[in-house]
């Protein structure tokens, strides 16, 4: 049965990224991002490494090959962000760009049968690391703090978030309740879920660990504390 992912709506994100690069200045790339500890220069290193490394999944899946995501594990990708975060406005421009070129290339040449072949990425199938680089690339676009917030985030979007980082519901269960529209999440199994309410944009971001840019409440108590990312 062919796979049908969400290719339109990763491009759509490629190019709003895209969009935010022509503005940045050095001055602008040292700023601090929304992630506590790292500068805007940071994200878009990680952004780079991220996009190039889920697009190679995909490249050596379909030479019936899988591969660990970064050579080298985490203590590479952690150097290689630190390191690339030191490059000028103008490098990281022309290296986030390079990237979203190589990534539409490699997600746009594939066929419908090519979805499910395996990667190494969460030992899944290639429309697992789409979808992962789908979320790196509309929530650290977020991140950057260069204009388009989680607000922008589509329900699409929103909806597979959630999907994603239902294992974040405390103990006792979560029932988020979108005061923009009809959606109504149970996530979790417990059977005293704690209700959450406010637009699904700001749900999912708090969900995220994001700061929401609107109310968010679980009046009359607090938030719940939430468990770590899946």
């Amino acid at each position: 049965m062919a796979v049908t992912p969400p290719l339109h709506a990763v491009l759509a994100a490629q190019r709003r990224l895209d969009g935010l690069l022509d503005g940045l200045t050095d001055a602008v790339v040292r700023a601090p991002s929304a992630l506590p500890g790292w500068s805007r220069a940071h994200v878009l290193a990680h952004l780079e490494g991220v996009g190039a490394a889920l697009a190679r999944q995909a490249r050596y899946a379909t030479q019936g090959r899988t591969i660990e995501v970064y050579d080298g594990g985490r203590p590479a990708r952690d150097a290689a962000i630190e390191a690339g975060a030191e490059r000028s406005a103008e490098e990281l421009r022309a290296a986030v760009r390079s990237m979203l070129g190589t990534a539409e290339e490699v997600w746009s040449g594939l066929d419908p049968e090519q979805w499910r072949l395996p990667v190494r990425y969460r030992d899944g199938e290639v429309t697992t690391a789409l979808l992962a680089w789908w979320r790196e690339v509309e929530v650290h676009t977020a991140d950057l703090l260069l204009g388009r917030g989680p607000s922008g985030w589509s329900r699409a979007f929103c909806a597979h978030a959630l999907d994603f980082l239902a294992p974040r519901a405390p103990e006792g269960g979560l029932r988020l309740v979108a005061a923009d529209g009809p959606e109504v999440r149970a996530l979790g199994t417990g059977e005293r879920p704690v209700t959450v309410h406010g637009a699904l944009a700001d749900l999912t971001a708090w969900l995220a660990g994001r700061a929401p840019e609107g109310r968010v409440d679980a009046a009359p108590g607090p938030l719940p504390e939430l468990r770590p990312w899946p």
